[in-house]
């Protein structure tokens, strides 16, 4: 497992959503976005996937996985590999669901305020119909890519 530097939690931790890949079984990649919930600086990164899909079946066959964001307006975005496990929904630390349900009061906030100030966007609220979480990803990192361009000389 590699420590996680501050700018790369930093990064992420702003980051309303993130696309993981994983390998499906005749090897080819599978990428879903996913919400993610916490990081420990000691590599461990917490993914809530709510529906047992593609993703939760490729983590149970293959733990190779990696989660990627990117801040287009600030041109910079890494990608992060390494192997993942399923942690049950009994076996769901606490401090997990917390960062959930503020993750979901944060989204439907930001929602109605775009709404208010005429934004187009969802008119519905289609956070709040998530199911409760079932089970969570957890991804001990191994890599870090930056993807941004390197600089002129």
């Amino acid at each position: 497992m590699k420590a996680v530097p501050e700018e790369v939690i930093w990064f992420f931790e702003k980051q309303e959503f993130v696309i993981v890949s994983t390998v499906d079984d005749e090897g080819g990649p599978h990428c879903a976005c996913k919400g993610l919930l916490k990081i420990s600086r000691e590599g461990k990164f917490y993914i809530m996937d709510l529906f047992r899909g593609n993703t939760f079946r490729n983590v149970k066959n293959n733990p190779r996985m990696s989660i990627t964001a990117v801040d287009e307006h600030q041109f910079k975005g890494y990608c992060l590999k390494g192997r993942a496990r399923i942690i049950p929904g009994e076996k769901i630390p606490a401090s997990c669901l917390k960062a959930w349900q503020a993750k979901i009061t944060n989204r439907i906030t930001s929602r109605i305020i775009r709404n208010i100030h005429g934004e187009s966007g969802h008119s519905d609220h289609p956070e709040h119909l998530l199911p409760d979480p079932k089970y969570i990803i957890v991804m001990e990192l191994e890599e870090i890519f930056n993807l941004a361009p390197y600089e002129k000389e």
